[in-house]
């Protein structure tokens, strides 16, 4: 989803402040909205009346950012109906062309054009980004190169070739206060240059994302083709990236969300530079700390957070974390729902030793952990057997990372076998391996009954941990001139070997 910012004109009171002696009593309590306690707010000098001025100079820098996708789509005509179950039509694809729109925002006059990442990347599964345009408010078009992009926080650099090109530069998202007037720019259902304003409603939003989960809210209006673009004060500095919106009919209700400038900006310094970005991970599984849970464990429920489960071999279980601990604080740092303890970690370097502080038997205590590297996010999320929409063996490059490249030669799509996907399937995380993503089903593993959920262990007696382990030997084989190769498969507690033949045979 795509959103942009509304922009409303704002109409102040006037009026000078006014200052009223109550002969209240010393340290007496007084109503917040008692009279003399509050200012008329008039505007600041220089405020406007009007934002024209102000869109004027801000606008040019706002892009339009648009992609070309390939989609492999089931041309087969008996889908859906009893005679598919025969096999008749399989392996009927064709390729389709998609597209893609968005918004984004230019940040230097060499052409380093700032986006979410979900713009830049294929929609659906199987599809494949052939080009990403960005056209400028003037109307000039340009192809980009993707520089970098992260998918924890949902953000994209890109280049375009230019000189002398209108930017924009990132403000301080840290003194943004709840009730700021906020504008947006952006491209809503296509409509380029669409102003909008509004109020920003909250900040340290939580929504419950992810590790990168804390966002300023804002009631400007929000849509489709909208994301990426920048949320900006009334100096004209970028404070946020627009980045969702929380609607039960996908458009615009007054609830919308960006990427706080402090958050994102040394991200996209990093992805400029080329560099990888690393978190921080504990290996833990956490639940939220509810009234009911915190009553139970006599713990107030406005702090901590509570552990459900502890991976094996993770920073936590070495450092003696166990399951039904409630970490209150994390670095010297309390863990609080605007204070997330995902959010806290994921912020500590990679290999820093930290102070956490948690309540076990009611008794407090502190450990010492030695921070991990927080594993891609595809390895993190759930997985689910029966979801068929794995990738399903395109050759071509998905924009995803290697850890779930399809291996072409031999038809499937693969990710690394992680604890928490071992428990989801039914096998012992320790025997290794890649598990099948999605299986082609024109291909050969299709036919030998490979499915998703499966665990490849090894090829030729070669030991896999990774997709490119995978694509390496089949290579290999192919180069050799051997037509198969041998997968050990494991599926459950039930282990074969199955010989599967290569592409192009």
């Amino acid at each position: 989803m795509r959103y942009a910012y509304a922009l409303t004109t704002a109409i102040l009171l006037g009026g000078a402040a006014t200052a009223l002696s109550l002969n209240q009593p010393a340290g007496a309590q007084t109503a917040q909205n008692e009279p003399g306690t509050i200012q008329a707010m008039a505007p600041k000098a220089g405020a406007p009346m009007s934002f024209a001025d102000l869109v004027a100079r801000l606008q040019p820098a706002v892009v339009n950012i648009s992609t070309t996708q390939r989609v492999k789509v089931n041309a087969n005509p008996f889908a859906g109906t009893p005679f598919e179950m025969f096999g008749l039509g399989q392996g009927q694809s064709v390729t389709r062309e998609a597209q893609s729109l968005g918004s984004g925002f230019i940040i230097s006059a060499d052409g380093y054009v700032v986006t979410n990442n979900h713009v830049i990347s294929a929609g659906a599964q199987g599809a494949v980004v052939e080009s990403i345009t960005v056209t400028l408010a003037d109307g000039r078009d340009f192809k980009a190169k993707l520089i970098g992009h992260d998918q924890a926080s949902d953000l994209a650099v890109l280049k375009i070739d230019g000189a002398n090109l209108p930017f924009v530069k990132f403000g301080d998202s840290a003194r943004a206060r709840v009730g700021d007037w906020i504008l947006a720019i952006g491209n809503p259902f296509g409509l380029g240059g669409t102003v909008t304003s509004g109020i920003i409603s909250a900040t340290h939003r939580v929504t419950g994302t992810g590790a990168y989960d804390r966002f300023i809210q804002t009631d400007a209006s929000i849509n489709r083709g909208n994301s990426g673009g920048p949320m900006f004060d009334l100096n004209g500095n970028v404070i946020g990236i627009n980045s969702q919106i929380l609607s039960p009919t996908g458009g615009n209700v007054g609830i919308g969300f960006a990427i706080p400038a402090e958050e994102a900006k040394p991200i996209i310094d990093k992805l400029m530079k080329g560099q990888t970005i690393t978190r921080g991970y504990l290996g833990i599984a956490m639940q939220d700390l509810t009234k009911d849970l915190a009553a139970g464990f006599g713990l107030p429920s406005d702090r901590g957070t509570l552990v459900a489960r502890v991976e094996p071999g993770q920073p936590a279980e070495k450092a003696g974390i166990k399951q039904g601990d409630v970490i209150v604080k994390v670095n010297g740092k309390d863990v609080t729902p605007d204070q997330t303890l995902s959010y806290i970690v994921s912020n500590v370097t990679p290999g820093t030793r930290i102070p956490i502080e948690l309540i076990r038997d009611g008794k407090r205590q502190t450990v010492n952990v030695t921070v991990g590297t927080r594993p891609p996010e595809e390895q993190l999320a759930q997985f689910d057997p029966s979801d068929q929409d794995g990738t399903d063996g395109d050759d071509g490059d998905n924009g995803g990372s290697a850890a779930t490249a399809p291996t072409a030669l031999l038809g499937i799509g693969v990710t690394p076998l992680t604890p928490q996907i071992a428990r989801s399937i039914g096998v012992d995380p320790s025997i290794g391996g890649v598990v099948i993503l999605g299986v082609n089903p024109s291909s050969d593993a299709a036919g030998k009954g490979l499915q998703r959920g499966d665990v490849i262990v090894s090829i030729n007696q070669q030991p896999v941990r990774t997709a490119a382990d995978l694509s390496k030997v089949a290579a290999a084989a192919k180069a050799a001139g051997r037509k198969q190769v041998v997968l050990y498969i494991q599926r459950k507690n039930i282990g074969n070997y199955i010989p599967v033949g290569l592409a192009g045979n």
